[in-house]
Parts: C-alpha cells; structure tokens; sequence
C-alpha cells in the first residue's frame, strides 16, 4: 500500500496527498495569446482541431473554402454559442448515408473524430461499415491527402453494388480546403457525393442532415433535367403526392396518408429518402411538406423545380386542420374535398385528446427539429407547457407553429443553448422537463421528473389520431413518478453535492488556493498544447 504523506499546505494544513507528485516543478512561461498566428499553414498550423473554432474557420477561408461557409452561415445562421452543445454535427449526414440503401459512405477526418462517429452510428442501429481516409501533417499540407480520397473513392465505385458514394470532409481537411469539388461527379455509373460537415460551421447534426439532403436533392433533380430517371421501386398511385420533409417516425406517413386520400393527394417519398431512386419521387410531387423546417437547403432545390413548400405538420385539431387547408390550397384542391378530410379525420384526433389529456406545466427542449410540434400536440392534450427551447434555427417554414404557440402564452426559443434550457427549470420549475441528456440530468438533481426528447417522445407517432393520444401515457406516468424524487431526495438529504458528497467524519474544507493554482497550471497547458503544430487529430 502506498504511503500516506502527511504535508503541510501553506493555507491548509489538513490537506493530505498519497504521492510527492505535487512536488513536481511546473515551468510558468510566457503563453502565445489567443489569436496569434502559428508557423506552417492551413489546419496543420492552427495545431488541428485544438488550435479552435476561430482558427479553424480563418484557415478555411484562407484555403478556398469561404464560398461554401457564407452559404452555411446563411442557411444556417448561429446562436448564442458558435459550437455544438449536442453531438458532433456530422452525425446527421453520416447517419442519412448510412440509412440509405446501395450507398457507400467514407470519412475524412481526425481518427479519434472518425472513431467517435462510427461508434455513434453503429450504437443507433447501423448495419454498414463506414469507411475512412487516414492523413498526417505531411499529406494534409502537399495535398497527397486528396489524392488518397479520389483513390479511395475510385476503388470503391462499384456499380453492382452502390449507387452513390458519400465522402465527407470533416473539420481539419476542410480547415485545410482539402477540395471535394474537384472529384469526379460520376465514376462506372456511380454517383460520388463530396460534402464539408465540419464543426465550426455547421451548428447542429440535424442540418447536417439537410447538407448531404440538399446535396443529393441537387444532384438528382439535375439527372431529372437531362432525361429520363429510374421509377422508384413500390410506386404504385398516380395520385398527386407530397413529399414529406424531415425524417419521423415511421407510422406518421401512413397516418399523413390516409387523411390526403379524401382530397385527391397521396402522401409521396420521405426526404431524406431511403434509397437514390426515391429522391426523383421527393422532386416529383404536388407540394412539399416541410414537417422539419429547417431544410433549408432541401427546400432551395425543390423550389428550384417550381414545388410549393408548406410549412407545420398535421399534428392535434387545431394543427390538422390548418395543415389541411394549406396542402390543399397549395394543391388546388377544391374546398369541398378539404372539409371532407377534415370532417373525416378531425373528430377522431379531438376524441383522442379527450381520451388522454396530460395535466402538469412542462418545460421542452431538443435537438432534432420536431420540438414545436410536440409542444403544440402538448398543448392541445391539455398540458401547461411554458418553454420549448430547440438548437435549430428560426424559418419562416415554422412560423405556424410559433405563431399558435405564442398566441398560448408560450416561450419559444431558437438556437436555445443549454444554459438558457436549464435557466427555463429554475424559472418555470415544471412538472415535468422533456430535454437533453444535460438538461434531464439537470432536472432529476432538483428532483423534478424528466424525460429523454430523442428517445421517449420523437420515437412516437405525432400526426393525425395515431399521434394525439401517444404522449399522454409516459407523460403523465413521468408527472406521477414526482413523488419517489421527493422520497430520494430526502432519503439521501444532507450528503453534500460534487466533489464534497458523501458521509464524512468532518465536512470536507475546500482548499480555494490550491485549486486556483491548478486551474492556473491546466490553462497554461491547454494553451501550449493548443500552439503544437505536430498534432492533427483531436
């Protein structure tokens, strides 16, 4: 067993230490300040992914790559926090190509990037192999690194067996304007995909997931233009269609459905599609239902193809039926055949609200774009819902939705930070808080009820009568569970919280002088090794 050392701290004498690491002398330099430029170029120079969002941006910009981030700053404008605070955004499009069939994805990037992102993938289901393109410093800089990719992707392009080929640039190749443009745009009849998802640019992995959408939508509707496309597989109406926007969960269009049928439309592809051929169903439709609304670069390629696009999303009776009117307007659908879809499917989605009302004030964030939706079929079950916080941005596709809200007395915040997600618990102290891993976790320590937004509410129909009644039950049983936090919470009352939780002899004094110096020591090398110009990965 190691020796117990017994020292003596200049402001704490009870301070005990198990080793004389703390004895080690610690060099305080000068440190580089923040902004300084580094040797070398491009993303080698800003030390990778830890020389920071800013350096990283100025980088690309420098390398050839400001063209593409204006137009990612204004399809997808930032909030008040310029990096994600859920997962790395290249989630959203790894995970679109991956549930795609006859679609080979590859990644170029930072290894422990490329690990984390596979690990991710696969962890929510994903059958395929994801393949990646390995660099260092020296094919970042001479550029052997793009020659590796169209390598890569030129032993991949098998017709028998892909249909497209996805390679993602993620965020030091693209800091380093490693080129996807200049790859072949088709090779043995295989379609080849070049997208940049880096972190610094892209503020969420949902609008990841419109960046390889539109790029796709783009590529597809310009085949469509030149001659004739592949008939999709399964399509067997010659009704009008609407393409649905935005991926949910899987009964949702069923149910969408079999309330256009009473006026003449029928519900068409889902975008993002689930293979290549449905993407020429998605542009061949009678309007465009924009459920997530922040598509924004989906939704330029299908207005670039003459479809109208309708905001909202036929969730509860007030929703339903304004969705209704707006699909059938944009349509030309007679006003007749509207009220005969609305008389058929109203009654039914009012009965199940009756059914199954939910009683008890919510709070509401998320990440996935659905999260006014929610809220409203919240609302009209009869909840007290006073916040919705969501990290996508403000569209005028969801102006509906933030309208009736509002008009509710309910606070809508876009590109909500987690901060003010956890600020909405303090102020509104709800019921019961429906969120983030960060923000459940934050709600059980004050032992308020929450649930996980991703998985326990979006992986539930919303739409028409299967939608109305399918949150009231693990709502109100979450509500019910209030009074076993209150029991725990008293149970274990008086252990402390942090670094000083747990049963002492004496309460645990905090040594703040210590603790500043080691801040202190950690700055300094966060700094220093922030300056490396060796390191890549992040």
């Amino acid at each position: 067993m190691t020796e117990l050392i017994n020292t003596i701290d200049e402001n704490d004498s009870r301070e005990a230490v198990y080793d004389d690491a703390g004895a080690t002398p610690v060099a305080l330099g000068e440190v580089q300040s923040e902004g300084a430029p580094a040797e070398g170029s491009g993303a080698a120079a800003s030390g990778g992914c830890h020389g920071g969002a800013e350096e990283m941006r100025r980088a690309a910009e420098a390398a050839g790559k400001s063209e593409i981030l204006d137009q990612y700053a204004k399809d997808y404008p930032q909030g008040p926090h310029d990096q994600p605070q859920s997962m790395c955004p290249a989630f959203g499009s790894l995970r679109v190509g991956l549930r795609m069939k006859r679609t080979a994805t590859i990644l170029s990037g930072s290894a422990c990037c490329v690990y984390g992102l596979t690990f991710t993938s696969h962890f929510y289901g994903a059958k395929r192999s994801v393949g990646y393109v390995p660099f260092n410093s020296e094919t970042l800089v001479t550029g052997k690194l793009f020659e590796d990719i169209k390598e890569a992707v030129e032993q991949t392009a098998d017709p028998e067996q892909y249909d497209a080929i996805v390679i993602t640039n993620l965020c030091v190749p693209t800091a380093s304007g490693v080129p996807l443009r200049l790859l072949p745009k088709n090779i043995n009849g295989v379609r080849i995909i070049g997208i940049d998802v880096p972190g610094f640019g892209v503020p969420t992995h949902a609008e990841a997931k419109d960046i390889l959408a539109g790029a796709m939508l783009n590529y597809a509707r310009l085949e469509a233009e030149e001659g004739p496309v592949q008939r999709p597989a399964g399509d067997q109406t010659d009704l009008p269609k609407i393409t649905l926007l935005g991926e949910m969960f899987p009964a949702d269009p069923i149910g969408v459905d079999q309330m256009l049928r009473p006026m003449g439309l029928a519900a068409g592809a889902a975008a993002p599609t689930r293979e290549w051929r449905e993407l020429y169903t998605a542009l061949d439709c009678a309007a465009v239902a924009a459920i997530h609304p922040f598509y924004t670069a989906s939704i330029r390629e299908f207005e670039a193809a003459g479809r109208p696009v309708v905001g909202s999303a036929p969730v509860g009776v007030d929703g339903t039926a304004a969705w209704l009117d707006a699909i059938g307007k944009a349509c030309g659908v007679s006003q007749s055949n509207i009220d005969a879809a609305k008389n058929a499917f109203l009654p039914a989605i009012a009965g199940a609200l009756a059914a199954s009302p939910v009683k008890g004030r919510v709070t509401l964030s998320g990440y996935e774009g659905s999260e006014l939706l929610v809220a409203r079929l919240l609302v009209e079950s009869g909840a007290d819902v006073r916040y919705v916080g969501t990290a996508c941005p403000r569209t005028k596709w969801s102006d509906p939705d933030r309208e009736w809200l509002e008009a509710k007395g309910v606070q809508i915040q876009y590109r909500a930070s987690l901060e003010q997600d956890v600020a909405a618990l303090a102020e509104f102290k709800p019921d019961l808080a429906i969120g983030t891993t960060p923000v459940v976790q934050k709600a059980k320590e004050k032992a308020i009820p929450a649930l996980y937004f991703t998985n326990l509410i979006s992986a539930r129909p919303l739409m028409g009568p299967a939608g109305a009644g399918s949150l009231a039950q693990v709502v109100n049983a979450a509500i019910a569970n209030k009074s076993r936090f209150d029991d725990m919470r008293a149970f274990f009352e008086g252990v402390g919280e942090g670094d000083v939780a747990g049963v002492w002899e004496d309460q645990p004094a905090v040594n703040h002088a210590f603790r500043k110096k080691q801040k202190r020591k950690l700055e300094i090398q966060a700094k220093r090794d922030a300056n490396l110009e060796a390191p890549v990965g992040c």
